[in-house]
């Protein structure tokens, strides 16, 4: 590497030096493995690189869409020879205002393909640092939401139990109970929540119901996951139900407004959310809701709320508490393409999904230890 002149920033000048020492192996690969499966370029291509049928990263706007392009992985049985595995949960039966969210997994596949496996400014590439496969969606069952519940929670439990981080595509808020159900089963001790949101989802019913609202009252139902692990963020407005503030107050949740967590710093902020989340637990759980983030930025919402965080103070929290431990997985929820403008709301949910990934890479949480989730060799693991 050449010399650095002094005109960086501190960051930039992390982000270009690491740069120079990440490798290129995958990347390599997948363009070898392009020019096998998609065949040579025409002759008049002069870029040797380029197949005839895309394969692989590029072109962004080619290709079927997956999560950030990762393989489709049909047999899920699978799973547990890759270090990520998304799945998405298509379902907005539990949606008290403005459906939409059942074509959330699709739309945050679809807008995933902009992005790339390398991020400047966390000094990760995660092409060349672990393995994501895309499981597809879970069966949802429309008109019957217990029906959906009992699903979401047999997909997570398969996915977790066998090893792989579990990266979930919601979907509205009501699967944050089945999704924490699903790895409760398998955590000898007790679970924490991270919980992103404008709204308190604490109530026990809606409309007679367990709806979108009601995720954690259900979820701190569970034996080994007290409701004083949960620590929810961003919490404010003109949508937050006083049942479900009356329950966190007498279960004893941690509730953290935006401007609890501005004028703390995000920081600070994020240091008592990990407190209060891991104080006891063997695990924690992260549950993201895009409508924690100001309505401008997620227009493509159910409810959308002004007075949120700014994307930076979000991916900030975020990388913050990826970075500290490691988590037990992710599900972000309530982005509704319907009403999502130049598909900036699923972006979003992308970024923050992208950053927990890179910054438990760049952690080392990921991927897990060979004694915790023994998997093949790298070289041994292709594409489905």
């Amino acid at each position: 590497m050449g010399h650095l002149h002094d005109n960086y920033g501190p960051e930039a000048r992390y982000a270009v030096e690491r740069e120079a020492e990440l490798p290129l192996t995958m990347h390599r690969r997948e363009i070898e493995r392009g020019l096998e499966y998609g065949l040579p370029g025409a002759d008049s291509i002069v870029d040797r690189t380029i197949p005839t049928f895309s394969r692989g990263e590029l072109p962004h706007f080619a290709g079927i869409n997956t999560f950030l392009k990762a393989p489709y992985v049909e047999d899920v049985r699978r799973c547990g020879e890759f270090d990520v595995a998304v799945l998405g949960a298509p379902f907005d039966g539990g949606t008290t205002y403005r459906s939409g969210t059942r074509f959330g997994p699709q739309g945050i596949r679809k807008i995933s393909a902009l992005y790339g496996p390398y991020s400047f400014e966390l000094g990760v590439d995660l092409r060349e640092s672990i393995t994501i496969a895309d499981l597809g969606d879970v069966f949802t069952i429309p008109a019957n939401i217990e029906k959906t519940f009992d699903q979401i929670s047999r997909a997570v439990s398969h996915v977790y139990a066998s090893g792989a981080f579990p990266v979930v595509l919601g979907g509205d808020h009501s699967i944050g109970y089945p999704t924490v159900r699903g790895i409760a089963e398998h955590v000898s001790g007790n679970v924490g929540i991270i919980h992103f949101d404008r709204h308190v989802d604490t109530q026990e019913t809606d409309l007679d119901e367990r709806m979108h609202t009601t995720p954690w009252f259900h979820a701190t139902d569970i034996p080994n996951v007290p409701a004083k692990n949960l620590v929810q963020i961003g919490i404010g407005g003109w949508q937050a139900p006083r049942p479900g503030v009356k329950v966190g107050r007498e279960r004893g949740t941690t509730i953290m407004t935006v401007t609890d967590c501005v004028e703390m710093g995000i920081e600070a902020a994020a240091e008592r959310a990990l407190e209060v989340a891991w104080d006891g637990a063997e695990a924690v759980w992260l549950s993201f809701d895009v409508d924690c983030l100001d309505a401008a930025f997620v227009p493509g919402t159910g409810w959308p709320e002004p007075g949120g965080f700014l994307p930076r103070e979000v991916l900030k929290f975020i990388q913050l508490i990826a970075g500290a431990r490691p988590l037990a997985g992710i599900e972000v929820v309530e982005c509704a393409p319907p009403y999502d403008n130049a598909e900036i709301t699923a972006l979003i949910a992308t970024r923050v999904i992208c950053d927990t990934i890179g910054c438990l890479v760049r952690a080392g949480h990921l991927p897990k230890p060979p004694a915790t989730n023994p998997k093949p060799e790298k070289s041994e693991r292709g594409a489905a």
